[in-house]
């Protein structure tokens, strides 16, 4: 976890609880490797430019490292299904899920049009790119309807678990 921004005041101990829950719930178990960083826009328009050949920047990306799902599902703009949950031999080391960065100055102008708080919309980003990581995608109408279901699981277990409003 990382804070390389200083636009927007960010709880990262907020985050670290969301990011290990979600992972938690969705059966993430055992010794690996995630990285959840917080970018200034011109670190996430660079990202946005290199890896999705898009200008600006943009409020969150995934980058998942192994091919390993632990759910069936596919890998994130893949055009086919990922294989079934297994279990990586403790041999093998850490897996290593990838990494979730996101930009909380562009955050902050969506939850203004998305009539949300910051903090809102952060937790929504951090499960979203948690969801890709692990191979959920919308890219079609019937994924988009799962990730949506999915992401609001998340976020009201989280408030339920703090005692917060959702």
């Amino acid at each position: 976890m990382a804070d390389e921004q200083a636009d927007v005041a960010v709880d990262t101990g907020r985050y670290a609880d969301l990011a290990t829950r979600v992972l938690e719930d969705e059966g993430v178990r055992g010794d690996i490797e995630f990285a959840l960083l917080f970018v200034d826009e011109a670190t996430m328009a660079e990202l946005n430019s290199t890896h999705m050949g898009k200008s600006g920047p943009t409020d969150v990306l995934a980058f998942p490292i192994d091919q390993v799902l632990l759910r069936g599902g596919r890998m994130p703009d893949a055009s086919r299904n990922g294989p079934p949950r297994r279990d990586p031999p403790a041999a093998e080391g850490p897996i290593l899920l990838g990494d979730v960065v996101v930009c909380p100055a562009v955050a902050g102008r969506n939850a203004a049009d998305h009539g949300v708080s910051v903090c809102s919309e952060l937790d929504l980003l951090v499960v979203h790119g948690i969801l890709h990581v692990l191979g959920m995608d919308h890219a079609e109408p019937g994924e988009t309807e799962a990730m949506k279901a999915r992401e609001q699981m998340h976020l009201a277990a989280f408030a339920a678990a703090r005692g917060e409003d959702h």
